[in-house]
């Protein structure tokens, strides 16, 4: 049974010093889910956030046009400028983004500490 997708946004600051913007989901991640992968990103200002954290530690499943979504995020991010960090994918997960090609454009760190600590 599918779960609906939930979005928050939180703002953080990295140990560097550096405002972070964190978009943290929730539930599956599938076609349904755009409005809360690709609006929560259209609602960040692309001007101030320079660096966006995903994270997916309450995501249980992503199928194929879920990870669809999250390659556009970055698509748009990348020409936006703006540096993408991942966190709290399961293993299998990460294989799947890395075999898809996501760590082109997306590092992808165990949890939010680690992602943090590269900024």
């Amino acid at each position: 049974m599918q779960t609906d997708t939930k979005a928050k946004t939180d703002q953080l600051t990295s140990p560097s010093g550096q405002p972070v913007t964190v978009l943290r989901f929730e539930g599956d991640i599938s076609s349904a889910s755009k409005d809360a992968v690709i609006g929560s990103y259209h609602g960040l200002s692309k001007q101030t956030v320079k660096t966006v954290l995903l994270d997916f530690t309450k995501v249980e499943y992503i199928n194929s046009s879920g990870i669809a979504l999250v390659i556009q995020l970055l698509m748009e991010a990348a020409n936006a400028g703006q540096k993408v960090l991942a966190f709290g994918l399961s293993a299998h997960f990460q294989t799947v983004f890395t075999m898809v090609g996501i760590t082109k454009y997306a590092g992808l760190f165990p949890d939010q500490a680690a992602a943090l600590a590269t900024i």
